[in-house]
């Protein structure tokens, strides 16, 4: 068994002013995301200044912030927000979801999209590969929190986590998440983006490997406390939302392959 690295979850406290890990890891996403866009902007657009990228990131992290926040309200708490709604602003104890946040980001690409003459899907192949960075960095945050922590295991790298209120060994299943959400799926999306690839296709990878990815480390993750399995006795809200991801990606990716092929005949 491992030790769980005792982190306090305030990074720097100045008088009253608290700066949380789980904070710092959401700028490092977006500022990690906003460096390799500028690296890649001459590829995507080579008339886009660096101004409007900004713009696209200020939009993109506004729409994970606020729809990470909404979508966990809505998908896996709702009763106790409704009895203090005061709780949604409590943003560095945790509770983001991320399917919430894609949705954000979806909605936000629209937008932003519309106003800058880019379809939606152009630009959610640009932004793709970059949202591994976010998730990575939001499952350290996790760790450090001691949240979301896994089943009990015997595995030679299980460990005891301080907010677990059994002190059983458990699966470290956001550093899982880290490895396969933030590592695998950065390498995957990043290599297969480096070719031009029909339009869909990134985001199409995208949904089908992020979603293949949460839903295998839900077998081993504790399901969220007020919730529980939903179905089948083994199904937890996070692979019930990771289903239409995976379909979704296969279609994405059939679809531009096909629009492709198509578009050469003629």
């Amino acid at each position: 068994m491992l030790a769980y690295p005792q982190i306090d979850p305030v990074a720097l406290a100045i008088g009253p002013l608290k700066i949380h890990w789980y904070g710092l890891m959401y700028l490092i996403g977006i500022g990690g995301a906003w460096w390799l866009a500028s690296r890649r902007l001459k590829a995507f657009d080579p008339t886009w200044s660096k101004e409007k990228l900004s713009d696209l990131v200020f939009w993109v992290a506004l729409g994970v912030i606020a729809g990470g926040r909404l979508g966990y309200v809505l998908f896996y708490d709702l009763s106790a927000y409704i009895a203090n709604p005061l709780l949604i602003l409590e943003v560095w104890k945790g509770g983001m979801s991320f399917h919430g946040g894609l949705i954000g980001v979806m909605l936000a690409t629209l937008w932003f999209g519309k106003r800058n003459n880019k379809s939606f899907f152009q630009l959610m192949d640009f932004i793709a590969p970059l949202v591994p960075i976010g998730l990575g960095a939001g499952r350290i945050g996790n760790f450090i929190n001691a949240e979301l922590w896994g089943k009990a295991t015997d595995l030679p790298w299980a460990m005891i986590f301080p907010t677990d209120p059994a002190q059983l060994p458990r699966h470290p299943s956001q550093l899982y998440q880290f490895a396969l959400e933030g590592v695998a799926l950065f390498a995957i999306l990043w290599f297969y983006s480096r070719k031009p690839r029909p339009t869909m296709a990134v985001s199409g990878m995208f949904a089908l490997f992020y979603g293949l990815f949460r839903f295998a480390v839900e077998f081993v993750r504790v399901p969220d406390a007020q919730l529980g399995y939903l179905a089948f006795g083994w199904l937890t809200m996070g692979q019930i939302l990771c289903l239409p991801m995976i379909f979704g990606g296969i279609a994405l990716i059939v679809w531009a392959h096909r629009r492709q092929a198509a578009q050469g005949v003629v």
